[in-house]
């Protein structure tokens, strides 16, 4: 099976490169190797490569600069999945896996949120996600897949675990918002899920992955200092604060719920979650035995 994966470098890209099937041949691409905006670029790829798979883990992920720079936000996360639906469908029997997330939802009410729930985003962010995922449906039908998730991290990049370590080490507290709430999400879980979808020709849709369970930012940051303090990444325990949203503004609104239902997605892949502090204790293990190995080198 050849696979083309875009945004090689983003946190999901490495994670899907770290993961990749037996069987599969793989082309993945970082933003300066293919920038998705470009259509001319994008059809060239696709065609030189033909590939069976395509993912799209390219994204315009700055939340809040995108209320500054919608357009910008747009033409990675809206035109760039429709230009690789356009370049797929001229491939027979192609297939385009999209990533998307928890913010094409509005921000109320308590109970999970199903694949088919009515999206409401409250950002240009989540509007452009959102534009993304219609987008693909649009242009290949049952050939598309959008994976939604939430509150994705890794040991690399950019993401609330690093911040929260990095704050934490430095200040010795931290204020976090005590009111949104979601399920942290490795993004080994994701690969995992997108490349079971891979295999699995018959699965099409809208489907939801995150790791299982449902926290706060306040409680996730709690996880991460006293598991951090374990592993020996955090010195001493730092202060955390719970605060609300009203008391932590930020240019773009966030879900007060980001809870997404696995239940269908689960069934249909095969796969069971992943609790989400499972994932935060190895997360945290894999930086903590890569900080020993540079002090011993």
């Amino acid at each position: 099976m050849k696979v083309l994966i875009t945004g090689a470098s983003g946190q999901v890209g490495r994670a899907l490169q770290d993961a990749i099937p037996p069987g599969a041949e793989v082309r993945a691409l970082t933003h300066a190797q293919l920038d998705i905006s470009n259509a001319a670029a994008v059809h060239r790829t696709t065609a030189d490569f033909s590939p069976a798979v395509v993912i799209n883990a390219a994204a315009y992920t700055a939340v809040d600069r995108a209320e500054s720079e919608p357009a910008a936000a747009e033409a990675i996360n809206a035109a760039g999945p429709r230009h690789l639906a356009e370049a797929v469908r001229d491939i027979s029997g192609a297939r385009l896996l999209q990533i998307s997330t928890d913010y094409v939802f509005g921000g109320r009410g308590s109970a999970p949120r199903r694949p088919g729930d009515p999206t409401a985003p409250l950002s240009a962010y989540g509007r452009s996600k959102l534009a993304g995922e219609r987008a693909v449906l649009e242009v290949l039908g049952d050939r598309a897949v959008v994976l939604r998730t939430a509150w994705v991290y890794a040991a690399a990049g950019s993401n609330f675990v690093l911040t929260m370590l990095r704050l934490m080490r430095e200040r010795g507290a931290v204020r976090v918002v005590s009111d949104q709430r979601g399920s942290p999400t490795a993004a080994a879980s994701v690969a995992r899920a997108l490349w079971r979808s891979a295999a699995l020709p018959e699965v099409h849709g809208v489907l939801h992955w995150t790791d299982a369970g449902t926290t706060s930012w306040y409680d996730f940051a709690c996880a991460i200092a006293a598991d951090a303090q374990t592993e020996g990444l955090l010195a001493r325990a730092p202060e955390v604060t719970p605060i609300t949203t009203a008391e932590y503004p930020t240019p773009a609104p966030r879900p007060l719920n980001s809870t997404l239902d696995l239940t269908a997605s689960a069934a249909q892949l095969g796969l069971q979650p992943v609790p989400w502090r499972d994932n935060l204790r190895t997360t945290l293990r894999a930086l903590a035995r890569t900080r020993q190995d540079n002090l011993e080198h």
